[in-house]
């Protein structure tokens, strides 16, 4: 069986005091969830260091939303996935569509974002998605294949490591979502491409859906065989919409 991740990516949200309070609602409301159910939180860099010990007794992985493509130097401003480890973060989200749209992430830069993670014990959540041009042209197979270069060169044992999380560019933020059916489409596409590489390890990946998911619409696009959870946005910052997301399974 495979694993049923809800992630929740914060993205440039919350204070602290925010931050912290959310945790405490979310650890509140965690006995609702199933055990076999991991929730993961992604909160900002100023708050991984406080929230990690709570995190971890309640049974909740705590994620980065990125990481630097080196491992340390004169690089201002950049965390590096050494840095995350040393403070017991778990996760790191990486080729987030933001990342790729707002600062250039290429293959070639998440090549070595992955690597690095890998190399420190960090589980990278690795994003995937086409933009909404990109659908309309029907490339969305081929952008999503090229972005999967980026596993498809790893080792079997760090392949099997990876979490996915498919985002169709065009439903984040947006209030649209894909189909539960479109959803699945990408989701045994992904798998199918995986497998290619990996065989029947690719059996055993999560892929997780992420583009607009909230309590509304979660049970129809989680039911799909080969959605394995979500990567949670907006509705990661309430927590009464991150745990009924959860229950869902």
């Amino acid at each position: 069986m495979r694993k049923k991740i809800v992630a929740g990516n914060w993205k440039m949200n919350t204070t602290f005091a925010e931050g912290e309070a959310l945790v405490k609602a979310i650890i509140a409301k965690k006995g609702e969830v199933k055990n076999d159910v991991t929730l993961v939180v992604a909160p900002p860099f100023t708050h991984l260091t406080c929230l990690a010990e709570e995190l971890e007794k309640a049974g909740i992985g705590l994620s980065a939303q990125n990481c630097a493509e080196h491992e340390s130097g004169a690089y201002t401003g950049e965390v590096s996935a050494k840095m995350l480890a040393s403070v017991d973060v778990k996760y790191c989200i990486l080729g987030h569509s933001e990342r790729r749209e707002y600062y250039g992430e290429t293959n070639a830069t998440l090549t070595k974002k992955i690597d690095v993670a890998l190399k420190y014990g960090l589980i990278p959540i690795f994003c995937v998605g086409e933009k909404l041009d990109e659908r309309e042209a029907n490339r969305h197979f081929d952008v999503i294949n090229a972005q999967l270069e980026v596993l498809t060169r790893l080792s079997a044992e760090d392949f099997g490591k990876v979490i996915v999380a498919y985002e169709p560019v065009w439903a984040i933020g947006t209030g649209k979502t894909a189909t539960s059916a479109q959803a699945q489409e990408i989701h045994t596409f992904i798998r199918k491409a995986l497998a290619a590489k990996f065989g029947a390890a690719a059996e055993q990946t999560p892929i997780l859906y992420g583009g607009s998911c909230k309590p509304s619409n979660a049970a129809e696009i989680f039911a799909q065989p080969d959605v394995d959870g979500g990567l949670i946005g907006g509705a990661s910052l309430a927590a009464d919409d991150f745990i009924a997301i959860a229950k869902v399974f």
